[in-house]
């Protein structure tokens, strides 16, 4: 949409957007208890890219005998219950054991607590760690658990914009994009360069993006190869064990479209299946066989959809006597924009 929080906490758009809701998993695990969660704080007040800390004491146990679970971690989980920031979840690092045993013990910790929070959280939960996503492999859900309040003031919240150039990329060409961080309060940059991550595919979902930084004017210019098209892309500015603010979408594809009729002459109204192929293969996407009124405007005479390979077979047919233009139009579709083929005759007869 980690996860992290991209997939799990952020409400983020996929091309337009994935991700926005808690992770679901089958059932809370049934060897967690937890009597106690306490935040060391009720309020904070954080601007731009920074995080404010929360001590956080969880008191519980985890039912197992089990050497390898000596080590277990708690995260604790945080839900918006008013105001507008950017981020609908927020969740604690990974909670380790600082008192007592793992069946009846003590687990602490920090939650940081970034400006796109604004508002009021609400505890409501607590999961065994390492934090991650259903990708991850975590089996089980979050324990509920109903706790404290701490109400966020965030102010100068980060904002993520980008560029894709060219802004529609032919399949099979490369491209790049853009990325900015900015101050959503003023528009302007922060002042210095930004740790960022950006990715393509799996790891938009599945451990976070590769870090690096923007440059001192929040910018990052990133190279794409002409494979990474087809996958979802995200970019965040990253905290421990979220992102403070993430955005993923879609490029804008242009496809190839090529078709060609069966015959080229035929008795008026009879079926002369065409035949052609759309680069990129849209599955399912519509294309339409249509004929040239005028000088420029078509007309759909049928329509088909792409199969999985990327070829169609559309019918055509010649609609009336004499030597008329037709195409294969491609409906935009998903990311890819509206395409048509070269024209092409078929003399009714």
């Amino acid at each position: 949409m980690k996860t992290r929080i991209l997939a799990a906490l952020c409400a983020v758009p996929l091309a337009a957007g994935v991700l926005g809701a808690a992770p679901a998993y089958a059932e809370p695990d049934p060897l967690l208890s937890v009597t106690s969660v306490q935040l060391s704080k009720t309020s904070v007040t954080v601007t731009g890219l920074q995080t404010e800390k929360i001590d956080v004491t969880v008191k519980g146990g985890y039912d197992s005998d089990n050497p390898g679970d000596e080590n277990t971690t708690l995260n604790v989980y945080l839900k918006r219950t008013s105001g507008s920031g950017d981020l609908t979840r927020v969740v604690s690092t990974d909670l380790k054991r600082t008192a007592g045993t793992v069946q009846n013990g003590t687990w602490t910790g920090p939650l940081n607590v970034p400006s796109t929070a604004d508002g009021t959280f609400t505890v409501f939960g607590v999961g065994t760690g390492p934090y991650g996503s259903p990708g991850s492999g975590m089996p089980y859900d979050i324990t509920p658990y109903a706790g404290q309040n701490v109400l966020v003031k965030g102010s100068h919240q980060p904002k993520i914009t980008w560029t894709v150039s060219p802004a529609v990329v032919p399949v099979g060409k490369p491209y790049k994009i853009t990325w900015k961080v900015t101050d959503s309060a003023t528009g302007k940059p922060f002042g210095g360069k930004v740790r960022v991550g950006a990715g393509v595919d799996n790891v938009c979902a599945e451990g976070g993006p590769a870090q690096t930084f923007t440059d001192a004017n929040g910018v990052l210019t990133k190279s794409y190869a002409a494979s990474d098209a087809a996958f979802l892309h995200c970019f965040e500015v990253p905290t421990e064990p979220y992102a403070i603010v993430s955005e993923s979408f879609f490029v804008k594809r242009q496809a190839g479209v090529s078709a060609t009729p069966a015959k080229t002459s035929a008795k008026v109204g009879t079926v002369v299946p065409v035949n052609g192929s759309v680069s990129g293969a849209p599955y399912k996407c519509a294309v339409h066989f249509q004929r040239l009124q005028g000088a420029s405007q078509w007309r759909t005479v049928s329509s088909s959809t792409v199969r999985s390979s990327g070829r169609f077979t559309v019918d055509g047919k010649a609609v009336a006597k004499g030597k008329l233009s037709y195409r294969v139009l491609l409906s935009a579709c998903d990311n890819f924009a509206a395409a048509s083929s070269k024209s092409f005759a078929i003399t009714g007869v």
